[in-house]
């Protein structure tokens, strides 16, 4: 029986491979007991739209190799349904972007795919299955690490005050988050690596940041001092 699951978004991803880092996606997963999960609306989102779009091909051919390989692979593996996930994903969407409204219009805060890894997460926990998910984006972490300080992200992502409509975010308590610098610092600590040296851990953490994981350079700092 399956007992841990990391289900990816597609920040990490698209960041890992942007960085020429997701090779270490492979080596972490032969290292480790569970699955590593997508939902469809990630393989949407990493495969099948930027299969057609020139400039994102080959990042979406490594991910799809990924998948052909089953590093990566989608819920059916785990005898989910996809319409359970599909209406699980539907309610943390309605829940989450009816959260913040501007100008009498309600403000859509997360996407489709991050809304499926919670979904996921959710029902297998019933089944008594630990995930984590892994996801870049601040605000969906927020939502469940911190939710009093969504108002404040918000108001710096639009530029201006913000004020929640609904206080009521319990559906999102409760979920664990790994980021791309701490997959890179956990493969690092293993030696999964393609370079050697003193300086590779910082370079690779700093990497991530700047091809949009949502980690400051404090974190980063405290990353790099423990390896």
């Amino acid at each position: 029986m399956i007992e841990k699951v990391v289900l990816f978004d597609s920040g990490p991803l698209i960041n890992l491979s942007s960085n020429g880092l997701l090779y270490i996606i492979e080596r972490l997963k032969s290292q480790f007991s569970g699955k590593f999960i997508i939902p469809h609306s990630v393989k949407h989102e990493v495969v099948d739209r930027p299969l057609g779009v020139k400039r994102f091909e080959l990042g979406a051919l490594r991910v799809q190799n990924l998948i052909e390989k089953k590093i990566l692979e989608l819920p059916e593996s785990l005898n989910l349904k996809e319409e359970e996930i599909k209406n699980k994903t539907r309610e943390f969407m309605e829940k989450a972007n009816h959260a913040v409204m501007i100008r009498g219009k309600w403000v859509n805060i997360v996407s489709e795919a991050e809304m499926a890894c919670l979904a996921i997460s959710s029902i297998l926990s019933k089944q008594n299955i630990k995930s984590i998910i892994a996801i870049d984006e601040r605000t969906t972490r927020i939502l469940s690490e911190k939710p009093e300080s969504l108002e404040l992200l918000m108001s710096k992502k639009l530029h201006q005050n913000i004020k929640l409509q609904s206080p009521d975010l319990e559906i999102f308590k409760g979920f664990q988050f790994i980021r791309s610098p701490e997959l890179v610092y956990v493969a690092y600590k293993k030696g999964l690596l393609n370079l050697k040296g003193k300086k590779v851990l910082e370079a690779a953490l700093y990497a991530t940041k700047f091809k949009g994981s949502a980690v400051s350079f404090e974190e980063i700092e405290q990353l790099r001092k423990l390896g």
